[in-house]
């Protein structure tokens, strides 16, 4: 039974086309809309969900894989909209949400800027100062692995640390579909680690690969990429070869 739906959204950055694709988790009680894109994305979000005939006006709750800009740069909008909206985030990735602590990838693009030649300098402040504008938000329900959410036929939070130490990736065992967000991309057809520039630890990542392994797993939905079209756990070994031998 499938209870999800995909959400892909087209937009121009850094002089790019992109995509991503934010997922909405429903039943009849329910509507969980998982990562909200960058900021000011919540009528692109809108829009996606029109084009596939539904709605987010029923939205009851918002799960946060990880507070990486384009997923929660629209989080503040969403919750203004709508206030009475539940926000889920791993225990650790509250602090960071809330702005009780600095952003990680904000540390990260402050530490490397000194090191950078003069003509790069400019885009990387840029880079910092759209950072420093994400607004924070209070987090109501914070999870932690292995936990599964009583709601949509039950979601299992899959802590999947590397990208960033709160990653989580949700599981649906009523489609066995693995909602990844950031845990593995997809880049010409073929899963990959989330650009290793910006995965704060390579070997966690590497190991929450493995960690995906351990479940039923038949369709495997990556935030950048969507769904993916083959062997989900063929794949997801031969992904780990790479990094293994």
């Amino acid at each position: 039974m499938k209870n999800y739906r995909l959400l892909e959204i087209e937009f121009e950055y850094n002089g790019q086309t992109q995509v991503i694709t934010p997922t909405v988790v429903q039943d009849e009680r329910d509507t969980i809309l998982i990562d909200c894109g960058y900021p000011n994305f919540m009528p692109l979000l809108k829009e996606a969900a029109i084009r596939i005939g539904d709605t987010l006006d029923t939205i009851t709750k918002l799960i946060v894989t990880h507070h990486d800009m384009d997923h929660i740069g629209s989080l503040a909008e969403w919750k203004r909209a709508f206030p009475h909206i539940e926000i889920i985030a791993h225990e650790l990735e509250e602090p960071f949400i809330d702005g009780t602590r600095k952003s990680l990838r904000l540390e990260q693009a402050e530490s490397s800027l000194d090191a950078l030649p003069v003509e790069a300098k400019p885009h990387a402040e840029q880079f910092i100062r759209f950072l420093q504008s994400i607004e924070p938000v209070a987090v109501d329900r914070t999870v932690s692995s292995g936990e599964t959410l009583p709601w949509c036929g039950g979601i299992e939070v899959v802590h999947t640390p590397g990208h960033m130490p709160g990653h989580i990736s949700l599981y649906l065992p009523a489609s066995k579909t693995m909602i990844a967000a950031d845990a593995v991309v997809i880049e010409e057809g073929r899963l990959a680690i989330a650009n290793p520039h910006y995965t704060l630890d390579l070997d966690e990542a590497i190991r929450s690969v493995e960690r995906l392994l351990d479940y039923d797993m038949e369709r495997l939905v990556c935030y950048h990429g969507g769904l993916f079209q083959g062997d989900v756990k063929q794949s997801l070994r031969q992904l780990l070869h790479t990094y293994k031998f």
